[in-house]
């Protein structure tokens, strides 16, 4: 296909707000400058503008025939293209935009001419774009009500009195969380009586207070378990949803609203790198050609033994190459913050590509309010290659689109993730260097400023690009690391869940830790266990009920973060995994983990190997 219809069908495709924004932008300046597209970019296209054949082509003799003098001065030079504004050419190294399918010279754009709406000004097209992104979306508020008819309806009409009383226990918790979250975010670091949050008693307490009520309704000693366990799995399913869910939904409608950057402080950029001579180059290519004013791009070589060093260093002039002795990715961050000079510090995985707006965006996330410490990017799968790769980008994409945008709404992210993470210099030097202690710096990082009384935020629009582990192997060494690495931490700051003065760490956010790293997988295979003996003993019916809510819940939630995320709709089909194999593949590593913890076996630094996609 020709390249400039390439262009015009993705210029289309920014007006109309299809796909992701930065990546569009990165692409078409990609196309426009006549540089290579990688093969996941390439991939993308195809499903965005529907093109089967991406190989760029000049246009057959036949093919300009058909086109007129207008048409063959759009699509066949692309030097010939007028600005609206002043009538003259457009080369492709001048910086242009396009708006209402008309484009214009960036210096043109600034005039504000009589004739508003033939040649409108720039900050009339921002303030139609921001219209535009606050416009209701009918498809998301009915996917939001008919998960709770499916929860309330399928409580009252199925399941009955008791799984209507332990609903009722999920219910109480998620208001206490809501009215919660109307008072400050941030903590005063002010000392109190040492007592578990509500929400750990709940967890806690919550199997007892229902074997109590099945008791009471006369069930026999071997049906109780297979009840108390299963309809424990409903009420943490129950609370979670009722909570995460219209959270979800305020944190998008909070971040539509944003206005856009007021200032742009400095950034710099640390990229830690062992190793990493597949890959590097994207990484520093996207730093590169990534849109922000104000920039430093700081390599940190951690002593690798491969050609990453040499690779860097063809970047001097652009960028900063550090080179020390290997001693791990917290001493390598350590060893770029001493050269750091900007106020905001932000760090990117060497695997990672981020967008061409990520940096603004992220920057927006630090004029909420003044006890904002750290902003957690919007992490995606880019090598969406198998049923592997597919099961870990839908399980990123509702994790961050759900889980995470509820904790945004509390000001209590745990995870401000290496891949893109951005934090105020001045409050990272004061909450202390990044530890060795654990394997898993970035998590123990985040959790030491929520227990300075500071703010954690997210941004879904500063997306970044990964490599996901593509084989079995890969993925459990990946999973093996970050899950021993949580462990540590959460064995590390276990004083927070007693300690009312953490605020909301103590009240929400690591009781949540607790359940998906602790409770979540031993409760998932009892499930599996206690629904295999409740069909043995003749309660097959019951079984059946409670995992057909679970599923249908589950492909809702996940249709809902795909919609708020914008991202393929064809990954919904990936969802039962997420409830039956993948989600039991996670259950046993973190089981695994955590049996490894109790015993107090040295944890290991294990990755995946990079691919180079």
């Amino acid at each position: 296909m020709d390249k400039n219809i390439i262009i015009e069908k993705l210029a289309d495709a920014i007006d109309k707000s299809k796909g992701d924004y930065g990546r569009n932008q990165y692409l078409l300046e990609r196309f426009q400058q006549n540089k290579e597209i990688m093969n996941s970019d390439k991939i993308y296209l195809k499903k965005l503008l529907g093109i089967k054949n991406l190989q760029v082509q000049q246009s057959s003799t036949q093919n300009e025939q058909k086109l007129s003098k207008k048409d063959k001065s759009i699509f066949l030079n692309p030097n010939m293209i007028k600005c609206k504004t002043c009538q003259k050419e457009i080369k492709l190294e001048e910086k242009s935009f396009r708006y209402e399918n008309n484009w214009y010279h960036a210096t043109c754009m600034k005039i504000n001419p009589q004739k508003e709406k033939i040649q409108p000004s720039i900050n009339k097209i921002h303030e139609n774009k921001s219209k535009q992104r606050i416009k209701k979306d009918p498809v998301q508020f009915a996917l939001v009500g008919t998960i709770f008819a499916v929860l309330v309806g399928s409580v009252y009409f199925i399941l009955g009195p008791i799984s209507m009383m332990a609903m009722g226990l999920g219910g109480a918790i998620t208001v206490y969380h809501v009215v919660g979250a109307s008072g400050k975010l941030f903590s005063k670091n002010v000392k109190k009586k040492r007592t578990p949050s509500v929400f750990l008693l709940f967890l806690l307490g919550s199997p007892f207070l229902i074997a109590t009520m099945i008791a009471y309704e006369g069930y026999t000693l071997l049906e109780s378990p297979v009840r108390i366990i299963l309809l424990w799995s409903m009420t943490i399913a129950f609370w979670s949803t009722m909570l995460f869910v219209p959270m979800a939904v305020l944190s998008k409608y909070r971040e539509d609203i944003q206005e856009e950057v007021k200032s742009y402080p400095k950034i710099s950029i640390i990229v830690p790198a062992y190793n990493e001579e597949k890959v590097i180059v994207n990484s520093i290519e996207g730093l590169l050609e990534t849109k922000y004013p104000k920039k430093e791009i700081i390599f940190v070589d951690d002593g690798s033994t491969d050609n990453t060093l040499k690779i860097a260093s063809r970047y001097k002039g652009k960028i900063k190459v550090l080179h020390k002795e290997n001693g791990g990715k917290a001493s390598a961050l350590n060893y770029g913050l001493v050269y750091a000079t900007g106020d905001i510090i932000v760090i990117v995985d060497a695997d990672t590509i981020i967008g061409r707006q990520s940096l603004k965006e992220i920057v927006k996330g630090f004029e909420v309010n003044e006890h904002v410490a750290a902003v957690a990017g919007n992490i995606k799968v880019r090598n969406r290659t198998n049923w592997l790769t597919n099961c870990q980008a839908l399980e990123y994409i509702t994790g961050i689109q759900i889980v995470r945008r509820a904790f945004d709404v509390f000001g209590s992210i745990t995870i401000v993730p290496g891949a893109l993470g951005a934090f105020k210099k001045s409050l990272l030097l004061e909450s202390g260097s990044y530890g060795k202690d654990t394997i898993v710096e970035d998590f123990d990082q985040t959790i030491k400023l929520l227990k300075a009384g500071l703010v954690t935020q997210g941004s879904a629009k500063a997306t970044a690009y990964t490599e996901a582990p593509n084989t079995l192997k890969d993925f459990c060494a990946q999973r093996k690391r970050w899950y021993r690495g949580n462990m540590q931490v959460l064995k590390r700051h276990s004083d927070a869940l007693v300690n009312p003065r953490y605020g909301y760490l103590q009240r929400l956010s690591l009781p949540y830790l607790f359940l998906g790293m602790v409770i979540t997988p031993i409760v998932g295979f009892t499930s599996v266990a206690n629904a295999i003996l409740g069909i043995a003993l003749g309660d097959g019916w019951y079984v059946l009920q409670i995992t057909m809510i679970f599923t249908v819940v589950h492909f809702l939630m996940s249709a809902l973060a795909i919609r708020i995320d914008g991202e393929d709709s064809k990954m919904i089909w990936y969802a039962g995994f997420l409830v039956f194999g993948y989600k039991q593949i996670v259950d046993a590593l973190l089981l695994k983990a955590l049996i490894e913890q109790i015993q107090n076996k040295k944890a290991t630094w294990t990755s995946a190997k990079r691919i180079g996609v």
